[in-house]
């Protein structure tokens, strides 16, 4: 069995790249914000983001973390919704 120390260290090194991929996906985030920006679209499309949920849970491996996982991408799609939606008022002038 391994140390604790030694596991803090996995959950480190996992926590930084999940940073760096976070990271990723909200600058690429902005870019969808720009597209629909351009193209006239709205911020939320449901039909989207159900279809997002179900593939990626449908990856796991492990389904009993599909929960998790539904949590997991429905935050970070908040996240981005939110993030693509002050772009928004950003580029419109809205305060």
């Amino acid at each position: 069995m391994k140390e604790l120390a030694e596991l803090r260290q996995e959950l480190d090194q996992l926590d930084r790249e999940i940073v760096a991929l976070f990271e990723q996906r909200m600058a690429v985030s902005r870019q969808v914000a720009q597209y629909k920006l351009t193209h006239g679209l709205p911020v939320l499309d449901r039909s989207r983001e159900a279809q997002v949920i179900e593939s990626r849970t449908a990856m796991l491996a492990d389904a009993s973390l599909s929960p998790a996982l539904r949590t997991f991408f429905e935050t970070v799609m908040a996240l981005s919704r939110n993030a693509q939606e002050a772009y928004l008022r950003e580029v419109r002038g809205d305060a």
